[in-house]
């Protein structure tokens, strides 16, 4: 009876092993896992990194992308074997979950967006669709973004362009650097981040646990500003590092023109030598003074004018007419007259709200506007030079776009 009883438990262990197997084996097929409503939060919650991919079975598009996302879900999950809760792949068809795909704002099949610890990150992917780009990407996505400075003197040399935040901390094991390693990954492409292990001796100039904040174009040291809240508080750090990480004047690239494009604000540029910063410190300074209630009609912008020669030729200028300021409606470039313009109070000002009056396209084609009292002139007749800004934004050699924003 015994015997009969040791017998039967056996069966029952192998045949729940066996369900287990196959059970593995299926999950570990499904490299990448289709969301719906019923299940997306709680997919979202569970992963560090969360790679998605918004799609439509008719786009083309996203059918060409599908297997070369299985394949970098396979490499990914392959690279963090063991790893639990590190990394998920995930779909979404559009056509079916309308609700995710208005919620996220989907515009275009296929958009790859990526969610860290259930955030959605508010840059997408837009690299090369390729399964080792892809596997490159998550890989970097899951390293550590904050770079240690083993010494408080190599803090002058950090990276004058880019504008930084210097942790200094007592250990990487503390509360106050876990916290700002969180948000060093959410602000990853706005901002370099840095350790600075605890100062040690008489000759020091920051005690520990603090929060240091380096302006972009300066040395650590000209300017900075002290974080003034305590370090360990992930909301408001991020919330402090997000209004000094993304500042109202941005520069646009050609790595990032796209992105810049999709936001569907005219640009309001200023082109400038990339050895000249004092054109760039006068231009944020007047932008803050004018148009910090413009931020919803306007995008302010900072372009290397020797990068972007493109666009001065359309103004029928070169290099040697920098720095210079003009407006790309995505129709129509609008030059500022002058540069030395911008001193005068509300003259910038003025410039934006033309555009949305209609002046300064009518007067591109029609000659200035009469004033009142004024001596009567001949309208001349010109032609706004056309958009070149609106040649980076998503190519329908790459997107099925579903509504032109510009």
């Amino acid at each position: 009876m015994n015997c009969n009883v040791v017998s039967i438990f056996s069966k029952l262990i192998g045949v729940v092993l066996v369900l287990l197997l196959l059970s593995a084996r299926q999950v570990s097929a499904e490299s990448v896992v289709a969301l719906t409503s019923s299940n997306f939060d709680d997919h979202i919650g569970k992963y560090e990194l969360v790679f998605l991919n918004f799609y439509a079975d008719w786009c083309r598009f996203s059918q060409i992308l599908a297997p070369v996302f299985e394949e970098a879900a396979k490499n990914v999950h392959e690279h963090t074997k063991g790893q639990v809760g590190k990394v998920l792949f995930a779909k979404v068809d559009c056509d079916r979950e309308t609700s995710i795909a208005a919620k996220h704002r989907i515009t275009k099949y296929p958009t790859l967006k990526l969610v860290r610890n259930g955030v959605v990150m508010k840059r997408e992917y837009r690299g090369q669709r390729s399964a080792e780009a892809m596997k490159n990407y998550i890989i970097e996505m899951l390293k550590d973004q904050v770079k240690e400075i083993p010494h408080e003197a190599e803090a002058q040399h950090v990276e004058e362009k880019k504008p930084a935040l210097l942790g200094y901390f007592a250990g990487k094991e503390t509360e106050a650097y876990g916290t700002f390693r969180r948000v060093a990954s959410d602000l990853r492409d706005d901002c370099n981040f840095y350790f600075v292990a605890r100062p040690a001796g008489e000759n020091v100039t920051v005690t520990a646990d603090a929060i240091h904040f380096k302006p972009p174009r300066a040395k650590f040291g000209e300017k900075h500003e002290t974080y003034p809240s305590l370090p360990h508080l992930y909301d408001e750090l991020k919330k402090w590092a997000g209004e000094k990480c993304i500042p109202l004047v941005r520069e646009i690239t050609f790595e990032n023109a796209e992105e810049l494009t999709e936001e569907g604000l005219p640009f309001l540029i200023l082109f400038h030598h990339p050895d000249d910063k004092e054109s760039v410190e006068e231009f944020t300074k007047v932008v803050h003074e004018q148009l910090q209630n413009d931020k919803h009609a306007i995008n302010p912008l900072i372009a290397d004018g020797v990068k972007f020669a493109h666009p001065l030729q359309h103004l029928g200028k070169t290099v040697k007419d920098l720095p210079l300021i003009a407006i790309d409606s995505f129709r129509h470039m609008y030059r500022f007259p002058d540069f030395a313009h911008l001193k005068v109070p509300g003259k910038l000002k003025a410039f934006v709200d033309d555009l949305y009056s209609g002046k300064l396209h009518r007067e591109f084609h029609y000659g200035p506007d009469p004033t009142v009292g004024g001596a009567e002139t001949e309208p001349q007749a010109t032609d706004p030079p056309e958009s070149t800004f609106k040649n980076l934004a998503p190519s329908r050699q790459r997107y099925t776009i579903l509504k032109d924003e510009l």
